[in-house]
Parts: structure tokens; C-alpha cells; sequence
């Protein structure tokens, strides 16, 4: 397996199996803090966003912003495989663990509470760290993360379902591949490409709206620059409950599941 730059789709699975035996003896501390590392590092990658696309668009363009915020974005998913966190979404392949009968699913409904919990404040404290720094009084950043927000929140529940199952989709075949990767700079190249097309294509990331959101809430108060549809209600419940259903959609069915599919019997024991 160590041969080559790379491991196979079937032995990348057993990577991914073998690790997802963790949530098993993992303590409820360890996972905790780790998801709100993930919420930080998630946080960093989404406030470069901001800052580096917060004036683009007026002299070259709506694709080209896009495109640079989706380029620096990646960062945030660089931190959390390279130095270790637990991210919801990409926890999402952890299904593979229990398809294959490693990991109960009890147990992985247990982790991705303790996650997306963990996930949910780190990624909120991130939100008032960065509204404290004041940085926002920089140029257009704070309008423009108000604008990312309002955005996010007018989304119909379908629209957001689906792009939520577009974007996580992306994200778990990124740490499949940096799964896959045996070098640093191979995980970090396995991030940048599905992360980047997934901002570029203005889908959807519940833990990276967790910091979107709040931010563009807590200068839409702070500025008293109420937007319409910017409300702590339709963050919970108009954006971020279908992101989070069409997520794991995203992961457990399009990664997760198919390559459990593809390579049923390659790996694992059966135990429940």
C-alpha cells in the first residue's frame, strides 16, 4: 500500500473504515475539542473568503469573485486533514464504517451530534472573534458578508437541500482523496479542487454558514443595517436545517454508500 503516491478507490475504503473505528474508543472530550478545531479552521477559510472577494466583482466580474473566494476558501479543509479535527461533513464518511458493520450506527448518530455541537460553537465563537477584530471595518467587508449571508437565508428549502447535497458531495470525495494522498502536498492539491468548485458553484456548507451567517448577523445588528430576510430564525431553520439534511444526503448516499456499494466485501469484519 506505501509503494505508490497513492492508494487505490477499494484501499482508500479500508482507510477510511479503519478510521472511522475511532468514534468506538474515542472520548467524548477528545471529539468535542476536536470539533471545534474544525469549527475555526472552517472559520479561517470563510473570513479570507470574505476579505478576498469583497470587492472583486465590480472591476472583474461576479465568475472571477467567485472563483478567488472558492481558491482561498480551501484552507479551512487543508487545517482540518492535515492537523486533525472532526468536521461534520466530512464525518459523513464515517457511514462507510458502519455499511461495512464496523461501527454501530448508534454510535455514529452519537458523533455527529458531538461534532456538529462542537462544530456549531467553534464556528459561532469564530464569528464573534472576527466581528471584535473590527477587521470588517476594512474597505467593503463588512457589506459584502452581510450580502453572503442575506443570500444564504432567502434560499427555499429545496434550493438549499440541494445545494447542501451538492456541496457535501464534493467535500467527502476531497478527504476520500486526501485519504488517498501518502504526502502532504497530495492531501493539500485533494482539498483545493472539490472545495474550490463547490464555492465557486455557490453551494452549500452548514458549518461554513455557521460562521457566514452569525457574522453577517452580528454586523447587520452592530452597523443597525437590518436586512430582510437576516434573522437568527431563518439562519436556523430556513438555511441551516436543509443544508444539514441535504449534507449528510450528499455524503452518506453519493460517497459514502456508493463506494460501500463498489467495494462491499472488500473490508470489514461484519461486527455491529
Amino acid at each position: 500500500m506505501e509503494t505508490k503516491g497513492f492508494l487505490s478507490p477499494a484501499e482508500t475504503v479500508q482507510a477510511i473504515v479503519q478510521n472511522g473505528r475511532r468514534v468506538l474508543h474515542q472520548t467524548f472530550g477528545r471529539t468535542f475539542v476536536l470539533s471545534l478545531l474544525a469549527g475555526f479552521y472552517i472559520g479561517f477559510g470563510a473570513q479570507l473568503s470574505t476579505v478576498a472577494s469583497q470587492d472583486v466583482a465590480g472591476f472583474a466580474g461576479g465568475g472571477v469573485a467567485r472563483l478567488l473566494a472558492g481558491s482561498v476558501f480551501p484552507v479551512g479543509l487543508m487545517l482540518v486533514v492535515v492537523c486533525g479535527a472532526e468536521l461534520f461533513t466530512g464525518n459523513s464518511l464515517l457511514a462507510t464504517a458502519a455499511l461495512h458493520g464496523e461501527i454501530s450506527w448508534r454510535k455514529l448518530l452519537e458523533n455527529w451530534i458531538v461534532v456538529l455541537s462542537g462544530n456549531f460553537i467553534g464556528s459561532l465563537f469564530f464569528a464573534w472573534l472576527m466581528f471584535e477584530a473590527r477587521l470588517w471595518e476594512q474597505g467593503n467587508v463588512a457589506l459584502h458578508a452581510i450580502g453572503i449571508a442575506e443570500a444564504k437565508c432567502r434560499l427555499s428549502f429545496p434550493m438549499a437541500f440541494i445545494r447542501g447535497i451538492l456541496c457535501n458531495w464534493l467535500v467527502c470525495l476531497a478527504v476520500f482523496m486526501a485519504t488517498a494522498a501518502r504526502d502532504i502536498p497530495g492531501k493539500l492539491l485533494a482539498c483545493y479542487f472539490p472545495i474550490m468548485t463547490f464555492v465557486a458553484s455557490g453551494f452549500e456548507h452548514n458549518i461554513a454558514n455557521m460562521y457566514f451567517i452569525p457574522t453577517g448577523l452580528f454586523l447587520s445588528e452592530g452597523l443597525n443595517h437590518p436586512g430582510t430576510f437576516l434573522t437568527w430564525h431563518n439562519f436556523i431553520v430556513v438555511n441551516l436545517l436543509p443544508v444539514t439534511l441535504g449534507n449528510i444526503v450528499g455524503g452518506v448516499l453519493f460517497v459514502s454508500f456508493a463506494y460501500w456499494f463498489i467495494h462491499r466485501g472488500a473490508c470489514g469484519s461484519g461486527r455491529g
